[in-house]
């Protein structure tokens, strides 16, 4: 495997696929979540767990990104358009059309930000959560 550098420069980020850079987003979400249930609880996995579905579900994730659509610089708000307005390779099993693309959305703007280096700036907007 080889390990690409990272950050990627904001221009090459701009160009991939919105859904690609959801796949990388939703990577992202669900270890930061993880992550912090696991420092905050001392539940069993099996709890863990569902607590992390509960949050990193579209459902979750719509919700999330109508709470922080109003702080989103135009470059973020650019990048969740393209993510939320994709055509998308599946559909969801569990999810409305809107809260899937409005997941989708917000995955494709947590793997830019991951992608170019803004951790920091994940850390912030996934704290207003």
């Amino acid at each position: 495997m080889i390990l690409h550098d990272l950050p990627v420069a904001p221009d090459a980020a701009r160009q991939m696929n919105p859904v690609v850079l959801a796949f990388v987003g939703d990577a992202v979400h669900t270890l930061y979540v993880r992550r912090e249930l696991a420092l905050s609880h001392g539940f069993h996995t099996g709890e863990l767990n569902r607590l992390a579905a509960e949050m990193v579900c579209a459902r979750g994730q719509s919700d999330a990104i109508e709470r922080v659509l109003p702080v989103l610089t135009e470059e973020e708000q650019e990048i969740y358009r393209r993510g939320r307005n994709a055509k998308k390779p599946t559909k969801s099993k569990h999810a409305s059309a809107v809260d899937y693309a409005r997941s989708t959305g917000f995955e494709a703007l947590l793997g830019f930000l991951h992608l170019t280096g803004r951790e920091e700036r994940i850390r912030e907007l996934l704290q207003m959560l």
